[in-house]
């Protein structure tokens, strides 16, 4: 087979899994960039020492943990089930990550963020996306019918991995999103929501959505460590903060392991209440330490 076919072949095999359109795109373009690395050699020809130079290339070049293991992910799907070759895993194995605490917003600065939006259609994003703890992506593919006034919840259409839920709607939410329809009259032809400078016809982006962001992030004199996601960080943490339950948090988020919603714990701010066990000992007369006089 030539690439292309190979490539075409692997598409058919993520629709007949049912896979999210998000994973065909990664995955093909993924299969694509290794055959340019590789000048276009056929990618039935390569085997386990290419794969692995091509990954260690990827760490070479700064590529994070997780976007390596997406690569390895990528080809090992294509060549077990498009090529039906049974790689050697102990060759390309995938790489540990290493979680590090995200960069979160105190609520002041949400505020500041906020207040330095002078745009009724970035408002009605951000404050969506804080509001509902909304991935970036489902915040660009936002439909109209997916808000819920009545129940006061917001419906996530094949969120990450495909998979639906409902989230929070506040009222302060709802009234912006309200003053939003009134004043943009969305009507995209499959109920998007957000659109963009093109017309009513052209979903926003999500990199309009980032570029937006960054702009009100500087005007703001907020740290360059933030961004969009660290909204949706935010949500859970402020949640966390004001009692929720970590599972309920976990459905509102569309989290698939509650070790994924447990690590915000880590986050929460200490109120000055909590007393060390060293503090809660009892005092105990006696010698003061000696202290070594200087010689």
């Amino acid at each position: 087979m030539t690439n292309e076919e190979i490539i075409e072949k692997a598409r058919e095999e993520i629709r007949l899994r049912g896979l999210s359109p998000d994973t065909e795109k990664e995955d093909l373009n993924d299969t694509r960039t290794l055959a340019r690395y590789y000048n276009d050699r056929p990618l039935e020809v390569l085997n386990e020492p290419e794969l692995r130079a091509f990954l260690l290339h990827l760490i070479e070049k700064g590529r994070k943990a997780g976007t390596v293991n997406r690569y390895n992910s990528s080809f090992r799907f294509v060549f077990g089930a498009v090529l039906e070759r049974n790689l050697n895993y102990q060759m390309i194995p995938r790489r540990r990550i290493h979680r590090e605490l995200p960069h979160i917003m105190s609520r002041n600065e949400i505020v500041k963020f906020l207040s330095c939006i002078d745009n009724l259609r970035d408002r009605a994003i951000f404050e969506t996306i804080y509001g509902a703890g909304l991935r970036l992506s489902e915040a660009a593919h936002l439909r109209v019918q997916d808000i819920d006034s009545e129940a006061m919840r917001l419906f996530v259409y094949q969120g990450k991995c495909g998979k639906d839920r409902y989230t929070l709607l506040s009222q302060r939410n709802l009234d912006v999103l309200r003053e939003y329809w009134r004043e943009y009259r969305p009507n995209h032809p499959e109920g998007y929501l957000f659109y963009t400078k093109k017309g009513k016809e052209y979903g926003i982006t999500d990199r309009a959505i980032q570029d937006a962001f960054y702009k009100y992030r500087k005007r703001a004199g907020l740290s360059d460590e933030f961004t969009v996601h660290t909204l949706r960080h935010c949500f859970a943490t402020h949640l966390l903060e004001n009692g929720v339950e970590v599972c309920r948090i976990k459905q509102l988020l569309g989290h698939t392991h509650i070790q994924s919603t447990t690590f915000y714990l880590h986050l929460l701010n200490f109120d000055g209440t909590i007393k060390s066990p060293l503090d809660t000992l009892p005092q105990k007369r006696g010698r003061k330490p000696k202290v070594k006089a200087d010689a």
